[in-house]
């Protein structure tokens, strides 16, 4: 399933995580590697993905998270 033109979601690949569209490269590796201060150029090489993927899921991690309600437990 195409999320946007460059995130799908495949439940064959990385359990249905969201992924970069026509890679194996999950979203979450992406930020993981900007929040360890990787910057895009070394990201794109190590993945031989694009600048504008690691929008994409910069994107799509703030949408995300714009959905997301928080309950506090007592």
């Amino acid at each position: 399933m195409q999320i946007t033109s460059r995130i799908s979601v495949d439940e064959k690949i990385h359990f249905g995580k969201p992924v970069i569209s026509g890679t194996r490269v999950p979203v979450n590796i992406i930020l993981g590697k900007l929040a360890g201060g990787m910057d895009y150029k070394e990201i794109t090489n190590e993945y031989k993905i694009y600048r504008e993927d690691i929008f994409a899921a910069l994107d799509y991690a703030a949408k995300t998270l714009s959905n997301e309600e928080i309950k506090v437990v007592d």
